[in-house]
Protein backbone atom coordinates (compact mmCIF):
# COMPACT_ATOMS: atom_id res chain seq x y z
CA UNK A 1 0.00 0.00 0.00
CA UNK A 2 2.84 2.72 -0.13
CA UNK A 3 2.43 3.58 -3.56
CA UNK A 4 -1.09 4.44 -2.43
CA UNK A 5 -0.12 6.50 1.20
CA UNK A 6 2.68 8.59 -1.25
CA UNK A 7 0.50 9.72 -3.27
CA UNK A 8 -2.57 10.81 -0.47
CA UNK A 9 -2.72 14.73 -1.41
CA UNK A 10 -3.49 13.73 -5.02
CA UNK A 11 -5.94 10.83 -4.15
CA UNK A 12 -7.31 13.78 -1.92
CA UNK A 13 -7.54 16.26 -4.52
CA UNK A 14 -9.23 13.76 -7.17
CA UNK A 15 -12.02 13.06 -4.57
CA UNK A 16 -12.86 16.91 -4.90
CA UNK A 17 -12.76 17.06 -8.21
CA UNK A 18 -15.04 14.25 -8.06
CA UNK A 19 -17.47 16.28 -6.23
CA UNK A 20 -17.40 19.06 -8.74
CA UNK A 21 -20.10 17.00 -11.02
CA UNK A 22 -22.43 15.70 -8.37
CA UNK A 23 -22.57 20.03 -7.12
CA UNK A 24 -23.29 20.84 -11.14
CA UNK A 25 -25.84 18.02 -10.96
CA UNK A 26 -27.41 19.83 -7.75
CA UNK A 27 -28.28 23.21 -9.64
CA UNK A 28 -29.37 21.39 -12.92
CA UNK A 29 -31.60 18.97 -10.30
CA UNK A 30 -33.12 22.26 -8.72
CA UNK A 31 -34.10 23.93 -11.97
CA UNK A 32 -35.51 21.22 -12.92
CA UNK A 33 -37.08 20.58 -10.21
CA UNK A 34 -39.03 24.33 -10.16
CA UNK A 35 -39.86 23.29 -13.97
CA UNK A 36 -41.42 20.28 -12.38
CA UNK A 37 -43.49 22.68 -9.85
CA UNK A 38 -44.37 25.10 -12.47
CA UNK A 39 -45.93 22.64 -14.69
CA UNK A 40 -48.04 20.63 -11.63
CA UNK A 41 -49.28 24.19 -10.55
CA UNK A 42 -50.05 24.96 -14.32
CA UNK A 43 -51.90 21.78 -14.42
CA UNK A 44 -53.94 21.86 -11.99
CA UNK A 45 -54.53 25.28 -12.18
CA UNK A 46 -56.06 24.49 -15.30
CA UNK A 47 -57.47 21.43 -14.73
CA UNK A 48 -59.79 23.47 -11.63
CA UNK A 49 -60.21 26.26 -13.71
CA UNK A 50 -61.58 25.21 -17.20
CA UNK A 51 -62.01 21.48 -16.47
CA UNK A 52 -59.60 20.65 -19.00
CA UNK A 53 -56.01 18.82 -18.93
CA UNK A 54 -52.60 20.29 -20.66
CA UNK A 55 -52.05 17.17 -23.38
CA UNK A 56 -48.44 17.92 -22.76
CA UNK A 57 -47.96 18.01 -19.15
CA UNK A 58 -47.20 14.06 -18.87
CA UNK A 59 -44.24 14.59 -21.10
CA UNK A 60 -42.82 17.82 -19.56
CA UNK A 61 -42.99 16.47 -16.00
CA UNK A 62 -41.71 13.21 -17.30
CA UNK A 63 -38.42 14.41 -18.73
CA UNK A 64 -38.12 17.04 -15.74
CA UNK A 65 -38.10 14.47 -12.83
CA UNK A 66 -35.65 12.21 -15.10
CA UNK A 67 -33.58 15.21 -14.73
CA UNK A 68 -34.42 15.32 -10.91
CA UNK A 69 -33.53 11.38 -10.55
CA UNK A 70 -30.23 11.77 -12.46
CA UNK A 71 -29.56 14.83 -10.36
CA UNK A 72 -30.55 12.98 -7.31
CA UNK A 73 -28.27 10.40 -7.93
CA UNK A 74 -25.44 11.81 -8.40
CA UNK A 75 -25.91 14.64 -5.49
CA UNK A 76 -26.78 12.23 -3.22
CA UNK A 77 -23.57 10.26 -3.94
CA UNK A 78 -21.65 13.30 -3.15
CA UNK A 79 -23.07 13.84 0.16
CA UNK A 80 -23.15 10.38 1.41
CA UNK A 81 -27.23 10.13 1.22
CA UNK A 82 -27.88 7.08 -0.01
CA UNK A 83 -29.20 4.45 1.88
CA UNK A 84 -26.38 2.63 4.13
CA UNK A 85 -26.42 -0.57 6.88
CA UNK A 86 -23.27 -0.34 8.73
CA UNK A 87 -23.79 -3.86 9.96
CA UNK A 88 -20.52 -5.07 9.95
CA UNK A 89 -18.73 -2.20 11.34
CA UNK A 90 -20.56 -3.26 14.70
CA UNK A 91 -19.65 -6.46 14.47
CA UNK A 92 -15.99 -6.66 13.27
CA UNK A 93 -12.57 -4.04 13.49
CA UNK A 94 -11.34 -1.76 11.36
CA UNK A 95 -9.64 -4.40 9.74
CA UNK A 96 -11.76 -6.37 8.50
CA UNK A 97 -14.56 -3.02 7.00
CA UNK A 98 -11.67 -1.35 5.49
CA UNK A 99 -11.64 -4.86 3.37
CA UNK A 100 -15.42 -5.06 3.01
CA UNK A 101 -15.46 -1.01 2.46
CA UNK A 102 -13.01 -1.59 -0.46
CA UNK A 103 -14.67 -4.60 -2.48
CA UNK A 104 -18.11 -2.67 -1.66
CA UNK A 105 -17.03 0.26 -3.38
CA UNK A 106 -15.27 -2.26 -6.02
CA UNK A 107 -18.50 -3.61 -6.91
CA UNK A 108 -20.54 -0.18 -7.18
CA UNK A 109 -17.82 1.07 -9.73
CA UNK A 110 -18.52 -1.88 -11.36
CA UNK A 111 -22.07 -1.85 -11.37
CA UNK A 112 -22.00 2.14 -12.28
CA UNK A 113 -20.17 1.59 -14.87
CA UNK A 114 -22.13 -0.59 -16.29
CA UNK A 115 -25.57 0.84 -15.96
CA UNK A 116 -23.84 4.52 -17.75
CA UNK A 117 -22.26 1.89 -20.46
CA UNK A 118 -25.92 0.64 -21.43
CA UNK A 119 -27.01 4.28 -20.48
CA UNK A 120 -24.80 5.63 -23.01
CA UNK A 121 -25.47 2.91 -25.63
CA UNK A 122 -29.11 3.20 -25.87
CA UNK A 123 -29.39 7.08 -25.48
CA UNK A 124 -27.00 6.99 -29.02
CA UNK A 125 -29.92 5.27 -30.74
CA UNK A 126 -32.08 7.95 -30.44
CA UNK A 127 -34.98 8.94 -33.03
CA UNK A 128 -34.28 5.91 -34.82
CA UNK A 129 -35.33 3.87 -32.29
CA UNK A 130 -38.45 5.83 -31.59
CA UNK A 131 -37.37 6.97 -27.68
CA UNK A 132 -39.22 10.11 -28.01
CA UNK A 133 -43.02 11.35 -25.53
CA UNK A 134 -46.11 10.81 -26.59
CA UNK A 135 -47.57 14.14 -27.26
CA UNK A 136 -44.79 16.66 -27.45
CA UNK A 137 -42.36 14.15 -29.13
CA UNK A 138 -39.39 15.36 -26.47
CA UNK A 139 -36.37 12.99 -27.83
CA UNK A 140 -34.91 10.62 -24.43
CA UNK A 141 -31.36 10.57 -25.52
CA UNK A 142 -30.56 13.90 -23.92
CA UNK A 143 -31.79 12.20 -21.00
CA UNK A 144 -30.27 9.34 -21.48
CA UNK A 145 -27.40 10.74 -21.07
CA UNK A 146 -27.82 12.90 -18.16
CA UNK A 147 -28.65 9.99 -16.41
CA UNK A 148 -25.42 7.97 -18.01
CA UNK A 149 -23.24 11.37 -16.43
CA UNK A 150 -24.71 10.84 -13.25
CA UNK A 151 -24.02 7.77 -13.25
CA UNK A 152 -20.76 7.83 -14.40
CA UNK A 153 -20.18 10.80 -11.73
CA UNK A 154 -21.24 8.58 -8.86
CA UNK A 155 -18.52 5.83 -10.22
CA UNK A 156 -15.41 8.90 -10.42
CA UNK A 157 -16.31 9.07 -6.73
CA UNK A 158 -16.33 5.40 -5.79
CA UNK A 159 -13.11 5.14 -7.49
CA UNK A 160 -11.36 7.97 -6.06
CA UNK A 161 -12.67 7.12 -2.11
CA UNK A 162 -11.56 3.46 -2.66
CA UNK A 163 -8.04 4.73 -3.80
CA UNK A 164 -8.73 6.88 -1.23
CA UNK A 165 -9.07 4.45 1.16
CA UNK A 166 -6.26 2.51 0.08
CA UNK A 167 -4.17 5.64 0.75
CA UNK A 168 -5.39 5.97 4.67
CA UNK A 169 -5.42 2.16 5.15
CA UNK A 170 -2.45 2.11 7.53
CA UNK A 171 -3.88 4.35 9.58
CA UNK A 172 -5.11 4.02 13.20
CA UNK A 173 -8.34 4.19 14.08
CA UNK A 174 -9.47 6.16 17.06
CA UNK A 175 -12.40 3.87 17.98
CA UNK A 176 -10.64 0.87 17.66
CA UNK A 177 -8.93 -0.63 21.08
CA UNK A 178 -5.22 -0.88 20.81
CA UNK A 179 -3.94 -4.57 21.18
Amino acid sequence: MPLFEQHRAHLTRAEAYCRLPPAAFAVVGGIALAVLLGVTVAEVLWRHLLNDSLPWIEDISTMSLTVVVAAAIAYGAGEGAHVCVNLIARLAARRVTRVTDAIARLLGLGVTAMAAYALFVHGSCGLPCGDVTGSLSIPHTPFYYALGASLAAYGCLLASQMLLGFAVWNDEDPNEPVE
